[in-house]
Formats: structure tokens, C-alpha cells, sequence
């Protein structure tokens, strides 16, 4: 019989899922909790928990098929309602398989009240060669609101030698403070271009890795503390900018773990004067 090798990602969905997950925290006495879950298609949440105290409810996002192919639809809607306090996470790396020709996408849509804190923070996107994606985050704020968040991309699988040389990346974020905004960033990345190489863009990494906060006042000390924080990967770049009601932290390289490992560390420093509480990293992590 003939050896035949199956394809290690699919190409072509002929049935694109369409999935959405709405999700509402509301605060109950000194609690935050669960009000009201919604999903349709292969987007869920495990039950609420409360490793830190009912304060503060941490639950995961589950995207069963574990895979994003082309023409899938993703969105996922979070409120969070006054003086409700939410962190969230992802069990594992997200994959954006190589597409025919549709394009797969992903809206994230968060509302955070009065008094409100939200903490996303997923594990890192694997964005294969061919693919085609969309990822798009809005991100609306009370005057009183507190949000930190990260995006770790890894395009291309370096474990296999792969490189983004095929496809598009299309990325757009969006946080507003009481409908102002107060950061808007758009990009565009097609495979193989010259911004890979480019000193103005990639430099020649594969690991692209962005952390926003605000909600806090930063002191000098505390930034000088986690600007002396160094990544577990040599000739990686990090930096991180105070902006007017904003912190960046920006990570090049080609290690997913390493970056991740870098901003959680600099989540460790930074929860106490962003969420007023230190850092109890989630169980999954450690799985």
C-alpha cells in the first residue's frame, strides 16, 4: 500500500463554525459572581472560581475544537458590572490553522462598570503559515475602571521550522475611558512580507507579545521595578512606555513561554497598584 501524509492542519472547513460566548459579572454583597452565561456554538466557560476569595471570580474560556479554521466566526462579549472584580483565562494555545481562502476572526467585546476590574489574560495564539485571521479587541471603561491585559502571537510554528511566509494578520485594539479613547491600534501583517525583517517591525522574530494597563497611578518606583525585570530568553527585546492613563509593555523574540513568562512577571509587580490585591496566579497555568 502507498504511505500517504495526512495534512498536519486542515486547509479547507467546509462548515465554518460561528460561535459566541455573552457573559455577565455582577457584584453581590462582598462577592462577585456569575449573573448570566450565554453560548452558542463551541464557545464555553468552566464554572466560577474562587481561589483568591469571592471577591474576585476567575473563570476559563473554552473553545472545544482548539483549533480556528477559515470562515470560523469567534466573538466574545463580557460585562462587568460595578465594583465586580473578573479574571480570566485560557486552558492552552490557541491555533489558527492555514486557510484556502476565508478569512477566520475573533471579536472580543469588554464592558467594565464603576469601580470594576478586569484581568485578561489568555495564553499565548499560534498562527500558522497560510492562515488568514481577524483579531479584534474593544474595550469600554467606566471612569473608575481598571483593565490589564496581554496578547502573546506566535507566528509560524518555530518548533517545526515553520514561518509565517503565507496568508494575512489583520489586528485592530480599541480601549475607551468614559467613550474617549485612550489607545487605537490597527496593523496588518501578510506573509513573507518585508515588516518580518524590518527594524521598524519584527526584526526578525517570530514572538510578538503586547501588555496594557490602566485604571492606576504607576509611581516612578514600582515602574523602575518591573523595567528591571529581564526575559528568561537571551536576545529578546522588552520595553514598557507610561502614557497618559496607560502602561504598554511590548516583547520580541521567538519564545511563547519566555514572553508569557515575562509578563506575568511583570503582573506580579503590577496587580497590587492595578487591582489592588497580589498576585494568585490561576490554577491552569500550572497544568
Amino acid at each position: 500500500c502507498m504511505n500517504v501524509r495526512l495534512p498536519d492542519a486542515p486547509a479547507l472547513q467546509m462548515t465554518p463554525w460561528r460561535a459566541r460566548l455573552d457573559l455577565r459579572f455582577a457584584r453581590r454583597d462582598a462577592a462577585t459572581i456569575l449573573a448570566a452565561s450565554r453560548h452558542e456554538g463551541p464557545l464555553r466557560i468552566q464554572k466560577a472560581l474562587y481561589p483568591e476569595g469571592r471577591a474576585i471570580c476567575h473563570a476559563i474560556v473554552l473553545h472545544p475544537p482548539s483549533g480556528i479554521a477559515g470562515g470560523d466566526r469567534l466573538e466574545i462579549d463580557v460585562d462587568v458590572g460595578a465594583d465586580a472584580e473578573v479574571l480570566l483565562t485560557t486552558p492552552g494555545a490557541g491555533k489558527w490553522y492555514r486557510s484556502a481562502g476565508p478569512e477566520a476572526t475573533q471579536s472580543l467585546t469588554f464592558r467594565v462598570g464603576e469601580g470594576a476590574g478586569l484581568e485578561w489574560l489568555p495564553q499565548e495564539s499560534i498562527v500558522f503559515d497560510g492562515a488568514r485571521a481577524g483579531m479584534s479587541a474593544r474595550v469600554e471603561l467606566a471612569a473608575t475602571a481598571r483593565f490589564f491585559g496581554w496578547d502573546i502571537l506566535c507566528l509560524g510554528r518555530r518548533a517545526s521550522s515553520e514561518q509565517f511566509r503565507h496568508g494575512a494578520l489583520a489586528l485592530a485594539t480599541r480601549i475607551e475611558r468614559d467613550s474617549r479613547p485612550i489607545w487605537l491600534e490597527r496593523g496588518r501583517l501578510d506573509g513573507g512580507s518585508a515588516l518580518f525583517d524590518s527594524p521598524a517591525g519584527l526584526a526578525g522574530f517570530s514572538v510578538v507579545g503586547t501588555l496594557l494597563a490602566t485604571g492606576a497611578d504607576l509611581d516612578p518606583a514600582t515602574l523602575a521595578e518591573c523595567r528591571a525585570i529581564e526575559a528568561d530568553e537571551a536576545g529578546a527585546r522588552h520595553g514598557l512606555s507610561a502614557l497618559p492613563d496607560l502602561l504598554v509593555a511590548r516583547y520580541l523574540g521567538h519564545s511563547s513561554e519566555a514572553a508569557r513568562g515575562w509578563f506575568a512577571a511583570l503582573w506580579r509587580v503590577l496587580r497590587p497598584t492595578y487591582m489592588g490585591r497580589a498576585a494568585v496566579a490561576p490554577r491552569i497555568w500550572n497544568t
